[in-house]
């Protein structure tokens, strides 16, 4: 098995600073650039696009989900960087049978987040990273104990939405997730914070008995207009990832949904989705460019 974790795992299978890695996960792409590491990193996806201007001189090898293994395994390289959510199963595990060594990372957390990044520090000897670290550590301290002064704002978040005979639907996330955790630092109160997923669809829209989860991810559930306007969220937020909303988009939100106070104070407001959905060093401007986020009387984009 060549799949690890954790620092103390790599450390017992690599002995030395990477220099050849593969990052399958945008926004770690972005964090071994932020803290220095990126001269080590030989081969990202399509979707790595941060830093723009770091990246030209770097193989590219396929999307998230369906990434060219023969590329990957061309590039000879010593570590590949994967995320348990965003790259398949099947991938992660061919690129073990082929014995490459892989760390797989599964942040749920703001907290989880920050030990990724401590680890990254201390694999690829950042020794100037470690003040920029212990930064963000304080702007979140300082984040989390502001949020005594004021009580927490309800906000629902779609992140993907669909269309089943007579209604819409909407993804959403609930509080075991990263997005909902750096939301809860700058204020907000997840409306569907316990909501589970249902399997299949029908049940989770209400509309038949559900199934044993069996292992199934729970943490996404599927949302019906009438559960948003029931629960009265005081923002709706519209990331622009992983679904593209848009400002225009918020003409038909404040159609769906007018009878809530979102709707009612013109509180439906387009986000830069990375902020809250890009774990790593994007971590640090979700606090730099959202701290107002749920201080806001009117619509403006973030």
């Amino acid at each position: 098995m060549s799949i690890f974790n954790s620092l103390e795992e790599l450390s017992s299978r690599i002995q030395h600073v990477p220099q050849r890695v593969v990052s399958l996960v945008p926004s770690i792409t972005e964090s071994l650039f932020d803290l220095g590491a990126g001269s080590s990193v030989v081969g990202i996806t399509d979707y790595c696009v941060h830093p723009a201007d770091g990246l030209a001189r770097i193989k590219r090898v396929g999307g998230t989900r369906s990434p060219r293994m023969e590329e990957i395994l061309s590039l000879q390289p010593d570590l590949v960087i994967a995320n348990q959510e965003e790259n398949p199963r099947e991938l992660v595990e061919m690129l073990d049978k082929s014995g490459l060594t892989i760390w797989l990372i599964f942040p749920r957390s703001v907290r989880d987040t920050l030990n990724i990044l401590w680890t990254m520090t201390d694999l690829f000897q950042l020794e100037e990273a470690v003040l920029r670290l212990r930064i963000l550590e304080d702007a979140i301290r300082l984040a989390e104990d502001s949020l005594s002064d004021e009580p927490p704002v309800s906000y629902f978040c779609p992140i993907w939405q669909g269309e089943e005979p007579g209604q819409t639907w909407w993804m959403t996330f609930n509080d075991q997730t990263y997005p909902a955790d750096v939301l809860r630092i700058l204020g907000g109160s997840n409306i569907f914070h316990a909501r589970e997923r249902r399997y299949p669809l029908d049940a989770d829209l209400g509309m038949g008995m559900p199934e044993e989860a069996d292992g199934r991810d729970v943490r996404y559930p599927h949302i019906t207009l009438s559960e948003v306007i029931d629960l009265a969220p005081e923002f709706i937020l519209l990331p622009s990832e992983p679904y593209p909303y848009q400002r225009e988009h918020v003409p038909q939100f404040r159609e769906w949904f007018s009878e809530t106070p979102a709707g009612k104070k013109n509180r439906i407001i387009p986000v830069d989705g990375t902020y809250f959905t890009w774990h790593g060093t994007r971590l640090g401007k979700a606090i730099q460019f959202l701290g107002g986020l749920f201080r806001q009387s009117e619509l403006e984009s973030f």
